[in-house]
C-alpha cells in the first residue's frame, strides 16, 4: 500500500527534530454546495532541523517515531 503524502505549511519548529505542519483541505459540502476549508496539524520528523516556520513542505507517512510523530518531512516545496 502506498504511503500518503500531504502538503502543508510549517507553523512550529521549536522542538528538536520535530516540526508541526498545518495541512488544509478544501471540499464542497454535499448538502450546502459551499466550499469548506478544514485544517489539521501534524507532527513530523525533521532529522536535520532544516525547515523553518512558514516553509511549504511535503510530509509522508512513516513508522511511529514517537507518541505523536507518525509523519516525516520528505522535501521542501516552493
Amino acid at each position: 500500500m502506498p504511503k500518503r503524502v500531504l502538503q502543508g505549511t510549517v507553523v512550529s519548529d521549536k522542538n528538536d527534530k520535530t516540526v508541526v505542519v498545518l495541512v488544509e483541505r478544501r471540499f464542497t459540502h454535499p448538502v450546502l454546495k459551499k466550499t469548506v476549508r478544514l485544517s489539521k496539524r501534524y507532527h513530523a520528523h525533521d532529522e536535520t532541523n532544516a525547515v523553518k516556520v512558514g516553509d511549504r513542505v511535503q510530509i509522508q507517512e512513516c513508522r511511529p517515531v514517537s507518541k505523536l510523530k507518525k509523519w516525516e518531512v520528505v522535501r521542501e516545496t516552493a
